[in-house]
């Protein structure tokens, strides 16, 4: 299953397809908490999906046959074993896909000429990923990193090895209080290798980077520069052989940290934005103005969703079973948000008080 989306890969997605681009959306539950149901609700989606390829007389009998194939690999490919909070199967002529999202979806079936991005964008913009570097003298590891865990990123010239014949082990004897191994010029040409393959991934897959490592070689690293003049360092050592466990440990104390920081900072703009009348909240407001790419700033709590229509000039609130429902209205705005480069932040539930679940600072 898919779970990186760079900017190259939503560009690809968005590109048009032949009709039918089929996008199967259902909600998926996280290891035994519901998860039982997750196969029936699975196997009922795809199964309205093929219905409606059945009904729709745009779509020949051949493309049918071939995009229901295309759904057969799909869901060969899910792991439900492994599921996070919701599941995007997409599938046209000769191609498919399966992401794994960490943001619940609504149950959605869309036949269209491109596929249906807005969740996609929007989980990631919730779980704001980042890189983990960790550094060793003779191994350099990348951790791809999420909202409860990281995972290694076995790709992209990662893991980076020191080959043993380049490497003598007793280099590792202090001298004073520094490795001595991070003074050779052989481990500094093994560091400058990591950083040049880590600028290289950095360019393709924008995100924060930490760095952990000894004291030593997070100083080498800064001799050389590149991503690690903007990353956050963390001197802990043994974690370039440590598993994701051990990582995400160490990086709670600095993650809690930086989100309280950037909680307060959310709430101070909004604050300004109130006295400055720069300030919107709301579903319809903050529609309205994302589309005209007013919006600055968008602060979002983590766990909001809410359904509406359309009644002509205003979104209003939808009644249960309403066909005409928009249910991931708010994956729409984020999207809308950051395609007008507006930054997006999710909070935790209740912060932003009587704004109803979503509040921004507009640009003017």
């Amino acid at each position: 299953m898919e779970h990186a989306l760079s900017p190259a890969v939503l560009a690809e997605l968005r590109r048009p397809r032949i009709y039918p681009a089929v996008s199967v959306l259902t909600p998926t539950h996280r290891r035994e908490r519901g998860n039982g149901q997750d196969p029936v609700r699975l196997r009922n989606v795809v199964n309205e999906a093929r219905k409606r390829l059945e009904a729709d007389p745009a779509v020949t009998r051949e493309r049918r046959a071939e995009v229901e194939a295309e759904l057969d690999r799909a869901l060969a490919e899910v792991d439900l074993a492994h599921a996070e909070d919701g599941l995007v199967i997409f599938a046209a002529p000769g191609e498919h896909q399966v992401w794994s999202l960490g943001r619940s979806v609504p149950e959605r079936v869309v036949l269209s000429d491109t596929f249906l991005t807005r969740n996609l964008v929007s989980a990631q913009a919730a779980e704001r990923p980042f890189w983990v570097l960790s550094l060793a003298a003779d191994r350099v590891t990348l951790w791809s990193g999420g909202p409860d865990r990281v995972v290694e990123h076995r790709a992209d010239g990662f893991p980076l090895l020191r080959r043993r014949d380049n490497f003598d082990a007793e280099r590792r004897e202090r001298v004073g209080d520094q490795p001595s191994t991070f003074r050779d010029e052989d481990t500094r040409q093994f560091l400058r290798q990591a950083d040049g393959i880590a600028r290289d991934l950095l360019r393709a897959h924008r995100r924060p980077l930490y760095i952990t490592g000894e004291q030593a070689a997070l100083a080498l690293l800064n001799e050389i520069g590149g991503p690690a003049r903007t990353a956050v360092e963390l001197a802990h050592g043994g974690l370039a052989d440590a598993g994701p466990d051990a990582v995400w440990q160490a990086l709670l104390p600095i993650r809690a940290a930086e989100a309280r920081a950037d909680v307060a900072s959310v709430l101070r703009e909004l604050t300004s934005a109130r006295g400055h009348r720069t300030y919107a909240a709301g579903v319809d407001e903050l529609w309205q103005n994302a589309r005209e790419g007013r919006v600055r700033l968008l602060a979002v709590e983590e766990n909001y969703r809410t359904a509406v229509r359309d009644d002509g000039d205003h979104l209003v609130p939808a009644a249960p079973g309403d066909l005409d429902a928009r249910d991931d209205i708010v994956d729409e705005i984020v999207e809308q948000c950051l395609e007008t480069a507006a930054a997006v932040r999710f909070v935790p539930d209740g912060t932003l008080g009587e704004a109803g679940g979503m509040a921004g600072v507009l640009r003017y």
